[in-house]
């Protein structure tokens, strides 16, 4: 079967030529819509509507009557917009079976930092790891509001004995977009290990991520026995 070319200059021939992470995010939403509104092109549309919303993350979790209210974007469009925030959200969440060793706290960022960061409300995730530190998944333990979210050693550990983990990181958001571990974050990683050394279940990290950086509480030396290594 022949592949089909594109021909032009716009953001949908620069995407097939040089790939997606060529274009800028105004370009991007402009593949997204399609077709432009009223004598302006896509291209015009999408930066405006950036412009109105701030930034590409505020556009990320409108819903999509709020991107209704935008000018030149429809339900068809906007609809578009928030299937499209979906999926990555969904795909930045997916990992492997078994997938590589998780050896410091950046490399749970990269797992599960972009599906925190667009959240609007705090998220507690446990991350079950095998005997060699591989994920075996995700868990979401608690799902609260903007400043807080409610965590018992009893929820968290539940359904972390079901999957078999050897060990467990735990992972959570500040949608204020400060990673700064707070005082009931503290208090709570120290539930939790002690929690987790009654079962068997070492706790490895507690990762608080924030909008641009994130916090391990093992690198800060705030957990009783950090050990996030390769065995």
């Amino acid at each position: 079967m022949a592949l089909r070319t594109f021909t032009g200059g716009g953001p949908r021939e620069r995407l097939a030529r040089h790939g997606a992470e060529s274009l800028g995010n105004a370009e991007l939403l402009a593949v997204l819509l399609g077709s432009g509104h009223r004598g302006q092109t896509a291209l015009e549309v999408a930066g405006r509507t950036l412009r109105a919303a701030g930034d590409l993350r505020s556009v990320a979790t409108a819903t999509v009557a709020e991107l209704c209210l935008a000018r030149g974007l429809g339900p068809a469009k906007a609809a578009r917009i928030a299937a499209a925030a979906e999926f990555g959200r969904r795909v930045a969440s997916v990992h492997p079976f078994r997938g590589p060793s998780i050896e410091r706290s950046a490399d749970v960022v990269r797992l599960v930092g972009p599906k925190m960061r667009a959240s609007d409300v705090e998220l507690f995730l446990g991350l079950p790891l095998d005997a060699r530190n591989r994920p075996l998944g995700e868990l979401l333990i608690a799902k609260g509001g903007l400043t807080h979210c409610t965590v018992s050693p009893a929820d968290a550990f539940r359904p972390l004995l079901r999957c078999g983990a050897a060990s467990v990181i735990f992972v959570h958001n500040h949608p204020s977009g400060r990673a700064e571990p707070s005082a009931e974050d503290i208090e709570l990683t120290r539930r939790l290990c002690a929690a987790g050394e009654l079962l068997g279940l070492p706790v490895l990290d507690h990762v608080v991520v924030g909008w641009e950086n994130h916090a391990s509480l093992a690198d800060l030396k705030l957990m009783p026995v950090p050990q996030l290594m390769v065995p």
